[in-house]
């Protein structure tokens, strides 16, 4: 009897420890996953699971060493892997091997409108990450640009969720071939930095499923991320990192994901409605000690009191230890790689692609090297770095080619002389007039003019935390503007910035250049696109305005809210879907971008008059290079229901194709229309419905530029 009792405290201290073959369970890659999440599960303490779900670091979660679970760690990552943080502080850990690819910003990516592209660039933050023993990616943001003056609109992917849920699932993916967990942001409706911690966002259903949440719906569906993050701001009252209806009913049973939902640092802020609405691994800032968080001690003695429930705590484990089998757990787990000439190339590859050409008059770009001697380079954004700003976008770069270091190289090799002049500063104390003077002079001296302006991470311009006062140039770039365009009409304006700005000088340019933050390779890539060795593809992923209260949001007084709550009552006519319904003439219209050479698009046919419930109709159209180079044209197909008992756009992106052509070069594309792209979601059903009738198909290179159509009924 003594033996027979000893063996079972044996057994039972075993079992404790994670010894013996039950134990064996969770280690054997043989096993089905879920089968090792349920015996690691059942070998962990309470305490070891309260301790799995909310930080031990700034970016890390603690694992459980006992069992041979490790650290989880975490970095921001929208377009470039952050440097090594100090375990408990934001500063750098001073380590000199920690300098990633800088790839260009999330707008930039949005505006080549290649989700071909999109994977790669993925694939390269992900093997950064990996190599770097990061678990999971924060990132990508895919927010829908609601304001222009956003601060964060350059991380995200535009204003139309067709286009932003393509280039997200490819990022995903691609992140996720390296057993690195992207983590979508900022769910949900963080349209806004100003009073982001508070502000209540309200909606109706059908501008929720309509407009903000198809992104993040494609992101979890069809991308299959495994981590995502809430947002900061309220919907409806409770803030999302512990939003019932966001959260539970929404994301994890409707769209049955599998993995954990993050907070954002500092973005829970009670305990039960962090345990109960939806919240997996609660993380923070220095306002705490780890003990304090709302899903520590305070959640720890929920548990022990019976006011919330074991299971549930093991709930939100099970959703941790699927991100662990799928990263650090994987078997045949990726090494990585880090800042490989690959990945520069990557980085190059995107900003030509995303650099938008908005004016071209008179051919003045590409530059002709042969009539050109002289060349003036202006403006501050010529020679400034900026990857060293933006909040949590912040990364230490291996090395950032500006502008003027990629010009003066470039052009000092072609015979051509340089005369720069700084031409506005953003220091307080500069003197204007004196930088103005020395860019007018400089200008008078040149053959041609390339201002370098716009704006930067810094001073509230696309910066987290900020959103901007207004869409004018800062530091007097408009009036320098002018100044210059007078001195010499060939000028040619590149700007650097993450949104819109608004353009009272336009007439007076013949060339505009749009180059968003483009990356390591930035200054490489501009001058590829103005020495005409690559051919401006780009498309813009929102609209321009005139002016700001010609936004939808702005034009009916929606921003930034009033007493706390903000209300979407423009409800789904956001970006373009309200500059086109409405008819208000935009400065340059979403989807536009031009080329060095001309398309021509021809001979659109649907294969069949009617389509009916379940079918679907292919949609063909020839599209010819009618000029002299070899080019890309994104060829972009819209769809409008004619006759609706709802207020519908004028247009709808539902598909679109970037392609490569050759001088003289025709080719046939071939779209699939289904029930799905003209459907509408209907607040009385709480379903997605077509309403019989004819349906009007346009396509063209811009949701203004739609030069062949055809219809179709539903039946």
């Amino acid at each position: 009897m003594r033996r027979t009792f000893l063996f079972i405290v044996v057994y039972a201290i075993a079992i404790k420890f994670g010894f013996g073959q039950s134990a064996a369970i969770y280690k054997d890659t043989n096993q089905p996953v879920d089968k090792r999440i349920e015996n690691l599960l059942s070998l962990m303490t309470l305490e070891e699971k309260i301790a799995l779900i909310h930080g031990n670091s700034k970016f890390s979660i603690p694992g459980v060493p006992r069992l041979g679970l490790p650290e989880l760690h975490m970095t921001d990552g929208t377009h470039g892997v952050r440097e090594e943080c100090s375990k408990d502080s934001w500063n750098g850990a001073g380590w000199k091997n920690d300098s990633s690819t800088l790839m260009p910003v999330g707008i930039c990516l949005a505006a080549t409108w290649n989700p071909d592209l999109a994977f790669v660039y993925g694939k390269s933050m992900g093997e950064e990450a990996r190599y770097r023993n990061k678990d999971i990616l924060l990132g990508p943001g895919i927010n829908i640009q609601r304001t222009p003056v956003c601060g964060r609109n350059f991380e995200y992917f535009g204003e139309d969720p067709y286009l932003a849920s393509r280039l997200a699932v490819n990022w995903i993916k691609g992140v996720q071939t390296q057993n690195v967990s992207a983590c979508v942001k900022h769910f949900f409706a963080n349209n806004q930095e100003f009073e982001r911690n508070s502000i209540n966002v309200e909606m109706d259903d059908r501008t929720m499923h309509e407009i903000y949440l198809p992104a993040f719906k494609a992101a979890i569906v069809e991308g299959e991320a495994w981590s995502i993050m809430g947002s900061y701001n309220q919907f409806r009252g409770q803030h999302c990192c512990h939003n019932d209806l966001i959260l539970n009913k929404i994301l994890k049973q409707s769209w049955s994901f599998p993995g954990a939902v993050i907070s954002d640092w500092d973005g829970a802020h009670n305990t039960m409605q962090s345990a109960t609405n939806g919240l997996d691994i609660e993380m923070g800032t220095e306002v705490k000690t780890y003990d304090d968080y709302y899903m520590a001690k305070a959640l720890y003695n929920k548990v022990k009191a019976g006011e919330v429930s074991v299971s549930l705590i093991d709930e939100k484990i099970r959703r941790i230890l699927f991100i662990y089998f799928k990263t650090r757990l994987a078997p045949n787990i990726s090494w990585g790689s880090f800042n490989t000439r690959e990945h520069q190339l990557t980085s190059m590859k995107v900003a030509e692609e995303g650099i938008v050409l908005l004016k071209n008059q008179n051919n003045i770009l590409p530059i002709d090297f042969k009539t050109i001697k002289s060349v003036a380079i202006i403006g501050e954004n010529a020679s400034r770095e900026h990857h060293m700003e933006g909040g949590s976008s912040y990364i230490k770069a291996k090395y950032e080619i500006t502008p003027l270091e990629a010009l003066k190289k470039e052009f000092d090799a072609k015979g051509v002389k340089i005369n720069y002049a700084k031409g506005y500063s953003n220091q307080k104390d500069a003197n204007k007039q004196q930088l103005m003077d020395e860019a007018i002079l400089a200008a008078k001296q040149s053959d041609i003019v390339l201002f370098f302006g716009g704006l930067s991470h810094s001073y509230t311009f696309d910066c987290e935390g900020y959103d901007r006062p207004d869409l004018q140039l800062p530091f007097g770039q408009n009036e320098l503007i002018d100044a210059i365009a007078k001195a010499n009409p060939k000028t040619v304006a590149v700007f650097i910035a993450g949104s819109a700005i608004e353009m009272p000088w336009i007439e007076k340019v013949p060339g505009i250049i749009f180059a968003w933050y483009p990356g390591m390779e930035g200054g490489n890539a501009i001058y590829n696109i103005i020495s005409g060795i690559t051919n401006p593809s780009g498309k813009l992923p929102f609209t321009f305005p005139v002016k700001l209260m010609d936004s939808p949001a702005h034009a009916m007084g929606n921003y930034p809210g009033k007493n706390g709550v903000v209300k979407y009552e423009e409800g789904i006519l956001v970006g373009y879907r309200y500059f086109d319904t409405k008819k208000v003439q935009p400065l340059f219209p979403f989807g536009f971008g031009l080329s060095y050479t001309n398309f021509q698009f021809s001979d659109i046919k649907a294969s069949g008059k009617s389509l009916f419930k379940g079918q679907k109709i292919d949609v063909s159209v020839k599209i010819k290079n009618i000029g002299k180079l070899e080019g890309s044209e994104v060829v972009q197909l819209y769809v409008q229901d004619e006759k609706c008992s709802v207020i519908r756009p004028a247009n709808e992106l539902k598909a679109f194709q970037k392609i490569s052509l050759k001088p003289g070069e025709l080719k046939e594309i071939i779209f699939s229309v289904e029930e799905q792209d003209l459907s509408f979601f209907d607040v009385t059903s709480q379903s997605w419905i077509v309403e019989p009738g004819k349906f009007k198909i346009s396509i063209g290179n811009s949701s203004r530029n739609l030069a062949v159509q055809t219809s179709i009924e539903y039946k």
